[in-house]
């Protein structure tokens, strides 16, 4: 058999592309049973990081056995030495939805929750912190006049975003009126911009993969001259390339959705920017909002 263990990368730090082309290398010279076992890696990479070693054992029809002699071959400790890369490909986002959900579970059926949560935790932080790093104050600063001079602001998001969306325009109009989401029940983001023009703003919310009728409502409030703040994961996402504002958020995360925490602080900071430039009624009106919460037993007391 030739030489596959010659790398000048260690062993451990392989990607899962370069043990896939390992496998492919040794397929020919591996007996009938590796062979087996090597071609359902081969064929099913994203099976290695969620499945525990009886269970691809038994996909592959093979033994666990098997598995382990096939890890080895191409220089790896044991199935969970070559198994590794699979998961940190998992963990780091780069692979569908449906295959991280099944991550998630098999790491709840061995009993790995304690990383899961470490991961979370971690991606957490290093979302809010690349989004920020790449976002400028001036930048900030600039959207926060358009919204504050605007005469409307329509925020737009739909699935997940549209949530949060609402909860930006829940949060300015505590103290402003002129904030609404679309689409509302029962309606579309473009009836909604009809009478929407340059006196007006759009803030739309979508990320990969991007949904049609954002950017097509997008592309309306462009045609009559709405000033667009655009907010995606994707710098060449179509809202980003015709908005006055672009703001790139990261949501990366070991879950099976991308995540919103980024999503959520910047349109939190943004809001705050809004308020720091309005003048003194918004104060008084925010005071207002929430005493007549008061007056009217909206909060529970003991």
């Amino acid at each position: 058999m030739s030489n596959i263990n010659e790398t000048n990368v260690p062993i451990s730090q392989l990607e899962p592309g370069a043990i896939l082309s390992r496998l492919t290398t040794a397929y020919d010279e591996l007996s009938p049973e590796l062979k087996k076992a090597a071609g359902y890696v081969i064929d099913n990479p994203n099976d290695v990081g969620v499945s525990s070693i009886r269970e691809i054992s038994d996909a592959a029809s093979v033994t666990p056995n098997t598995f382990v002699r096939l890890a080895k071959s191409i220089g790896f400790e044991g199935y969970e030495d070559l198994r590794s890369p699979f998961r940190e490909q998992l963990r780091s986002g780069s692979i569908n939805f449906t295959d991280r959900a099944r991550w998630l579970q098999s790491l709840s059926h061995e009993g790995h929750l304690g990383p899961l949560y470490a991961d979370m935790v971690k991606a957490a932080i290093d979302n809010i912190e690349q989004t920020f790093s790449n976002i400028s104050l001036e930048a900030l600063t600039q959207a926060g006049d358009d919204i504050w001079n605007s005469r409307q602001v329509f925020t737009l998001g739909v699935g997940v975003h549209n949530a949060n969306a609402s909860n930006f325009t829940y949060l300015a109009r505590t103290g402003m009126v002129q904030f609404q989401t679309i689409p509302s029940a029962g309606g579309t983001a473009i009836d909604e911009l009809a009478w929407a023009d340059e006196q007006d703003v759009l803030i739309a919310i979508t990320c990969a993969p991007f949904r049609e009728e954002v950017v097509t409502a997008v592309k309306v409030a462009r045609e009559q001259g709405l000033t667009i703040v655009a907010i995606s994961d994707s710098a060449s996402a179509p809202i980003m390339r015709i908005a006055d504002h672009a703001f790139l958020v990261a949501d990366e995360t070991p879950q099976f959705f991308p995540s919103s925490v980024a999503t959520i602080a910047l349109l939190e900071t943004l809001l705050s920017f809004v308020i720091a430039r309005a003048d003194e009624k918004i104060i008084d009106r925010v005071e207002a909002f929430h005493k007549r919460r008061h007056q009217l037993r909206i909060y529970h007391n003991d």
